[in-house]
Parts: C-alpha cells; sequence; structure tokens
C-alpha cells in the first residue's frame, strides 16, 4: 500500500521552463547538462518546486556553475535541508566548456538555463542556451509576430 502512495506523490514528467529567458534573449546554440545536487533537493525538483527566473550560468576554473537557481526546500526533510539558492555545478564534456568559454569573450553573450527536466534514466538535466540579449525593438517585432500568429490562429477556427 505504501508503495503505491509513493508512487504517485511526484509527477511523471518534469518539465519546468524559464519563459522570461526566451523574451529577454535570442538564443544562439543550446546543450544539456547534467546537475551536481543533493537528496533533497532532487525530491523537490521532481514535486515541481523549482525557479529559474533569475539564473545564470557562469564557468569558473573550466567547470560550469549555475547560479540563483531557486529549489524550495523539500518539505519532510527536517534538519538535513538544502540551502535554496546555493550554487550548483553542471556537468558537461570539458570540450564543450571550451566551446562556451570561447563564444563568452564575444561581447553581449552569455549562458542562461531554459529549462530543467528529468532524463529517461532519473537524473536532473538543465537545459542551457548560449544568448545574446535583446534590444527594445527586437522585443517589439517579437510580440508583433505573436499578435499575428493569434490572430492567424482565431481566423482558422
Amino acid at each position: 500500500m505504501a508503495k503505491n502512495k509513493e508512487k504517485t506523490r511526484f509527477a511523471k514528467t518534469v518539465n519546468i521552463k524559464n519563459r522570461r529567458a526566451s523574451f529577454e534573449f535570442s538564443f544562439l546554440e543550446k546543450f544539456v547538462a547534467g546537475m551536481v545536487l543533493q537528496g533533497t533537493e532532487i525530491k523537490s525538483i521532481r514535486e515541481g518546486k523549482v525557479a529559474l527566473g533569475d539564473a545564470h550560468c557562469y564557468i569558473k576554473n573550466d567547470e560550469l556553475f549555475v547560479k540563483q537557481m531557486h529549489i524550495a526546500q523539500f518539505s519532510e526533510a527536517k534538519h538535513f535541508n538544502h540551502e535554496e539558492t546555493r550554487e550548483r555545478k553542471l556537468l558537461m564534456h570539458k570540450r564543450e566548456i571550451k566551446k562556451l568559454e570561447k563564444k563568452l569573450q564575444e561581447k553581449g553573450l552569455t549562458i542562461v538555463p531554459i529549462r530543467l527536466f528529468i532524463s529517461s534514466k532519473g537524473f536532473a538535466k538543465l537545459e542551457i542556451a548560449l544568448a545574446k540579449g535583446k534590444k527594445l525593438h527586437d522585443k517589439r517585432n517579437d510580440i508583433k509576430d505573436k499578435d499575428l500568429k493569434r490572430d492567424m490562429a482565431r481566423m482558422r477556427y
């Protein structure tokens, strides 16, 4: 009986997106990175209690880290809980990190997390993108395109 209850507590698919990132940045290249997590963090991720809004990535000593990603504390853990906004190490191949580091030398490029998901093997993965910040006129064009698509969809129905 307890096994059935345990299985239904967590969501089957976790797909947490950073919607604001697509509005603020234009993505040049996308990568998938693993994450180094503590036990209570993966449990909170499986419950879907993650916020990617303020998160950003940086490279330090040939290692990739994500900062300001908020993972809520696990409700059933007492004193063994984790810090909510600690820096978390991302796992990628060295050649991919070197490639990102070379591209970051260009002016105006940054690394932003786009999506957090659970892989088929049960590991938490973070999809990151090499991004360039949009100017105001680019944002206006995106809004105009969205409005046109919405109007066209309404006309079809």
